[in-house]
């Protein structure tokens, strides 16, 4: 199983009707969590990872609904039932992104946003150059499942045998993904529509 990325772009505000297509098929405790979220705007994004989770699963392995979703003692995800089968996700306020492999992997897509001048002078130069660091950070301790707290220690090292993909996404997103493959991974584009579409029709 050579590693895939899955993107969806939201182009547009979520209906109520698509949140509770969404909603329906997001793992508990995940659906509990988002429910308790009061910004119906920021429950979007994750709903669409989690979506994209679910196709992903079905295109690659043919799961109708999610394996159970655990998490090692420094919080990266995985399948207990399916130890074969390695995934990442990562969501941002205008689209989401999946990764999936018979590797470890780590993926992360951000909004490219205002930041403070601190973080700036410490990454910067500019706000694309801080995110595009930013996300490279995250994908590369995703996939080592060092935790979250070793990218705010500096950049990362890459593990011997371990490479770092630039994705290229919309305008005005960063996005980056760690494997354990030299070969770029396919990246699979979606429109919200899209999903929502193959989601009902699997």
């Amino acid at each position: 199983m050579s590693t895939e990325i899955w993107i969806v772009l939201l182009e547009r505000r979520l209906t109520e009707a698509e949140v509770g297509i969404l909603l329906e098929g997001t793992p508990y405790p995940w659906r509990e969590r988002l429910l308790r979220v009061r910004e119906a705007e920021k429950r979007q994004a994750p709903l669409c990872a989690y979506a994209l989770l679910r196709l992903a699963i079905w295109e690659r392995c043919g799961l109708y609904e999610l394996p159970l979703i655990a998490r090692t003692d420094l919080g990266k995800p995985y399948f207990p039932e399916w130890p074969g089968v390695h995934f990442s996700i990562s969501h941002t306020a205008a689209a989401a992104m999946v990764g999936l492999s018979e590797r470890p992997v780590g993926v992360d897509i951000e909004r490219i946003r205002p930041v403070s001048r601190r973080l700036l002078r410490e990454v910067g130069p500019s706000e694309e150059r801080f995110f595009k660091t930013w996300v490279r950070r995250e994908a590369l301790v995703k996939c080592s499942g060092q935790g979250v707290g070793a990218m705010l220690r500096g950049e990362p090292p890459l593990e011997d045998g371990m490479h770092y993909h630039e994705i290229c996404t919309a305008s005005g997103c960063a996005a980056g993904a760690a494997t354990w493959e030299s070969v770029p991974p396919q990246v699979r584009r979606y429109s919200l529509e899209t999903l929502l579409k193959c989601l009902q029709t699997k």
